[in-house]
């Protein structure tokens, strides 16, 4: 896809917020899995057991069956991740259907099927076969917390994009429950190279046009056109156009997300600490791709020596 015809688009994504505004939310994905056997469950019956519960609005599903809960921005985030999932787990219990916070699924694929079959699913699934198995792992076996920050404009707001991106690799590691070949990021940097951008290639250049060729590079496999083929990129920083999506960290036990707010909430909204972040963090993003490599196989030190500040209590 020509990077012309893709700039204009990737433009709006990077249009940042007016306002220096802080609000939070919370996207936690989950395996599902039957109460008694351990098995995969239709999404169909987990939508009905589901249907009643306060949580209700904010469910959808991934292609494996994994339960998202995409929450809207509130004072205490992590606080209102827990109830909606109390709520909604109390509403599944009573299906026989448990949710489990973890970013990997034990059970062995072919107990896991592709349970979204649309059109985009099918094609995605087949590209990524074309590549090597992480692909249908990570559509199908794997669960994450996201966190949506909001994204400033002027300075403060290209500082946000580059400190998230540079501090990846050390967020991922502090806050890992999986690593190694069987771990969940190591999955994610298998899947697809071309559109995930765990490296620096996003940030040689200014935003747009990273952005722009990264998506020019990546293979289309769906028919919408541009607008479409962007949203199968994966990089570990989603640009949302007014706030930025976090995607790299493991699914977080929801009791426990808490220290995660709080150390990304530090490193976009208070400029001091973002600065200082950032400048410490500058002379490592020719070495980016292996501090990646190094958090996904479990060897890289949550701040490796460069930010002992990058803790909850920050």
């Amino acid at each position: 896809m020509d990077t012309k015809e893709l700039r204009p688009l990737v433009a709006g994504l990077f249009a940042r917020g007016r306002r220096r505004t802080t609000r939070i939310a919370v996207e936690q994905e989950f395996l599902v899995a039957d109460s008694t056997t351990g098995a995969a469950v239709p999404i169909e019956r987990v939508r009905q057991a589901a249907s009643t519960a306060h949580a209700a609005p904010y469910v959808s599903f991934e292609p494996g069956g994994q339960l998202e809960l995409s929450l809207p921005c509130a004072q205490d985030p992590a606080g209102n991740l827990r109830a909606y999932t109390d709520d909604l787990q109390t509403h599944l219990t009573a299906a026989g259907i448990q949710l489990h916070a973890h970013p990997c699924d034990p059970r062995p694929e072919h107990e896991v099927p592709l349970q979204l079959t649309t059109p985009r699913y099918v094609a995605m699934h087949r590209h990524f076969d074309t590549i090597g198995p992480a692909g249908r792992r990570r559509m199908r076996r794997t669960a994450s917390t996201q966190v949506c920050l909001d994204w400033w404009p002027g300075a403060a707001g290209i500082e946000q994009w580059r400190v998230l991106n540079l501090a990846g690799p050390f967020l991922a590691a502090r806050f890992a429950r999986s690593s190694g070949l069987d771990g969940r990021l190591t999955t994610w940097l298998r899947t697809d190279p071309a559109r995930t951008g765990f490296d620096d290639r996003l940030l040689r250049k200014d935003p747009v046009t990273a952005y722009a060729e990264l998506a020019a590079a990546a293979h289309v496999f769906v028919t919408g056109g541009a607008a479409d083929h962007l949203t199968t990129l994966f990089p570990p920083v989603r640009p949302r156009g007014t706030y930025l999506e976090v995607r790299f960290l493991d699914a977080q036990q929801p009791t426990e997300v808490g220290p995660v707010i709080t150390t990304l909430a530090n490193l976009l909204y208070d400029d001091e600490f973002r600065r200082r972040t950032l400048r410490r963090l500058e002379p490592e993003q020719p070495h980016l791709a292996d501090h990646w490599h190094a958090a996904a196989m479990g060897t890289l030190a949550p701040a490796d020596g460069l930010l002992p500040e990058l803790e909850p209590a920050a």
